[in-house]
């Protein structure tokens, strides 16, 4: 309706006389329209309202196809869970069947420790009888050192896997994760953002886009009149605007309605006329202002309705 019918009301005020007392002011219905949209773009794969249909909000509007959406939530999923087996991995240390495969080598080497050990102590005997010569006596001594280093060696193998990981590595491990799972939850987002629901209860207005149709990010879909927002928009000359107030109960009626009341939402402070005027005293009550009323019950009530109000 909007400018036109504001400059077309206004025009039809100024023919009566600055003296005459209206029986009421002509006017319209109108509400507030919610243009519903998802915030990205696709096909429309999942309309489930038809015009003049009733909501309620949380009702299922519409979806946009998903099937990208479900392959990027998949991938995230995946690449949380890898960064979270890592971080467990370099918590825990080696796995156990590489800490026993260490333990099993450990063993063997202290067993030959103690063999080359008791190969020195019986060299050392025969030496000192002169039944063996002293470099079968250094060659023993050389295999017990062999083995000692052995055996450390691995000793320090095994504590090293038992350890967990480096603090710069655990560090490092929990970042990964810490993004996969951001990752994640907005890849879940991304999906969630293609299935719209009714912000509020209310009438469907008109539908701009159905099945298989491409709308780009932002465009709506569909149109939605809430519930309770039906207003009479009417006109009063500037001599009648200030005895209105706020919050004051005014009659509605139409040509083929019962008496409905409506409450004043709104006051208008610029005023309206046709063609221009010069605000002079004799050229003042041309001009008109526009006000607005909610209407309490507005039952069938549809906007566009010509009506008049009665202050």
């Amino acid at each position: 309706m909007g400018d036109f019918l504001a400059g077309l009301f206004a025009a039809v005020l100024t023919l009566f006389s600055p003296a005459a007392a209206p029986a009421g002011y002509s006017g319209y219905l109108e509400a507030d329209t919610l243009y519903v949209a998802a915030l990205g773009a696709g096909r429309v794969s999942d309309l489930r309202v038809e015009e003049g249909q009733p909501v309620l909000a949380g009702d299922s509007l519409f979806a946009l196809d998903v099937v990208q959406q479900q392959t990027l939530l998949a991938a995230a999923t995946a690449r949380r869970e890898a960064a979270e087996a890592s971080l467990e991995d370099l918590a825990t240390g080696s796995r156990d069947a590489e800490l026993d495969v260490i333990r099993a080598a450990l063993a063997k080497a202290e067993a030959d420790l103690q063999l080359a050990e008791a190969s020195v102590a019986r060299s050392e005997r025969l030496r000192q009888s002169g039944a063996v010569p002293a470099a079968r006596l250094d060659e023993d001594r050389n295999a017990r050192a062999a083995a000692e280093a052995q055996v450390a060696q691995l000793r320090a193998q095994l504590a090293v896997a038992e350890l967990p990981g480096r603090a710069a590595q655990r560090r490092a491990a929990e970042a990964n994760l810490r993004a996969a799972r951001a990752d994640e939850q907005r890849a879940r987002l991304d999906l969630a953002e293609r299935y719209v629901a009714a912000p509020a209860s209310g009438r469907v207005k008109a539908i701009y886009f159905r099945n298989g149709e491409v709308v780009g990010p932002g465009d709506p879909v569909l149109a939605l009149l809430p519930a309770g927002t039906l207003e009479a928009r009417f006109f009063v000359p500037e001599t009648v605007r200030a005895t209105l107030a706020l919050g004051q109960e005014v009659t509605v009626t139409c040509d083929s309605c019962a008496a409905l009341t409506a409450h004043i939402t709104r006051i208008g402070s610029e005023p309206q006329t046709t063609p221009p005027v010069i605000y002079s005293r004799e050229e003042r009550s041309r001009l008109v202002y526009l006000v607005r009323a909610r209407l309490d019950a507005p039952g069938t009530m549809q906007p566009g309705q010509p009506v008049t109000v009665l202050p």
